[in-house]
């Protein structure tokens, strides 16, 4: 029994060590807005063996997984002292998410966990559940955790095990290893998910983006993602929503909308990275979009193309919750290079790159949506009458530069 233990032990660990090592590789001829990446940047098998088993021979001799990981998923994303670091949300086999940080010296591949997962204090009230932390470094000095805290909802009827409320938890910590909790957000809405800060003061105030709902899972009266002050993150209390990025009926974002990552400033405008819910015959499916909003009035939207900027493709389609795309993280540097993390149907993290430039050349000169199907076919043609000149009699590009060696 001894050496069939040690051999699986040797054989498990190989299998992560390969695993974590692997290097990525671009894949070619995306959409020239952003590259995709073959593998994702972490997954379940990712998380360290020291977590899920018990490695000693005499109390597990058969070596079983003592704790299930089921997914890793919508992290969180920071550059800290020039490495890349996700937050991710792990779930485990008991359903229960946590946090864990995994780091890599290139942001696209050998996402390494750091050795314990996040211990985030409760309130008073203990969290049944958290997920999907924002990480903001603020220009306050602290770097700000913006998570989801959900407990069943003590209103629910006898024998609905279903119902809850949703709450934005908040931490903040110096190290990203001690994590001081404060309490959770007030607003006027009975439920808020997906609670971002804004990296910057405003008229020296703290500001949100918040996603009003009535219920757990629909938006209801919620009309889309909001903006409000605080005099304070000590007991943050938001009194006046503003919608800033409103549900519209037959496009992406139909059915819910909420913001994903604290946005990027650039010479142009505040960049925006959000996710769209919209019904399908299949169920919901969650996609990502841009738009970019004024300078110094955050919330006027002054740039907003049609649709989406990224949805699911081919194995990204599959998983726990199917059909899904969502983005709390992205980390721009000061090359302007821009690493945007994302999570497939709930279930692994991947990472697509891109920069400021390409970014803000999308978002400004992409057409908006113009709501019916005529506008579409308008939009399309205007794109051919100015590609005229480059289309031969029978309908096929003409090589605009034949001296060029492709």
């Amino acid at each position: 029994m001894e050496k069939s233990f040690y051999k699986r032990l040797k054989e498990l660990d190989k299998e992560q060590q390969l695993l974590i090592q692997r290097k990525n590789e671009k894949l070619r001829n995306g959409n020239g807005i952003f590259n995709r990446y073959k593998y994702p940047v972490l997954t379940a098998a990712h998380i360290p063996l020291y977590w899920r088993y018990d490695l000693n021979i005499q109390t597990n001799p058969f070596l079983m997984e003592r704790f299930g990981i089921n997914a890793v998923m919508n992290a969180g994303a920071i550059k800290w002292n020039n490495r890349y670091l996700l937050i991710a949300r792990v779930e485990g086999a008991d359903r229960k998410s946590f946090f864990a940080i995994a780091e890599s010296s290139t942001g696209i591949d050998n996402f390494k966990c750091w050795p314990q997962p996040v211990t985030i204090p409760e309130t008073e009230i203990p969290d049944t559940n958290i997920y999907d932390m924002r990480l903001v470094q603020h220009e306050d000095g602290w770097i700000y955790g913006l998570f989801c805290t959900e407990r069943k909802d003590p209103a629910a009827a006898p024998g609905d095990q279903s119902s809850a409320i949703a709450q934005c938890g908040i931490v903040r910590t110096k190290d990203l290893k001690n994590w001081e909790r404060l309490a959770d957000l007030k607003t006027k809405s009975p439920q808020q998910r997906n609670v971002v800060l804004h990296p910057e003061f405003v008229n020296g105030k703290y500001a949100f983006y918040t996603r009003p709902q009535d219920s757990f899972i629909t938006a209801g009266s919620g009309s889309g993602i909001g903006f409000g002050l605080s005099d304070s993150m000590i007991n943050a209390q938001v009194n006046e929503e503003v919608i800033i990025d409103k549900r519209v009926y037959h496009t992406i974002s139909e059915l819910k909308n909420g913001a994903g990552p604290a946005p990027i400033k650039t010479k142009y405008g505040w960049l925006h990275l959000a996710h769209g819910v919209r019904n399908t015959a299949a169920g919901m499916r969650y996609v990502l979009y841009l738009f970019m909003t004024d300078l110094k009035d955050l919330t006027k939207t002054i740039y907003k193309p049609a649709g989406y900027f990224i949805a699911p493709e081919g194995e990204e389609r599959i998983g726990d919750v199917s059909n899904v795309v969502f983005s709390n993280g992205w980390i721009a540097d000061e090359d302007g290079t821009v690493f945007i993390y994302y999570a497939s149907s709930d279930s692994r993290m991947h990472v697509a790159t891109t920069t400021i430039d390409w970014l803000t050349d999308y978002v400004m000169n992409t057409a908006p949506d113009g709501f019916r199907s005529l506008k579409s076919v308008e939009t399309i043609n205007k794109i051919i009458d100015k590609n005229r000149q480059f289309i031969d009699k029978d309908g096929n590009v003409r090589m605009q530069m034949d001296a060029v060696k492709v």
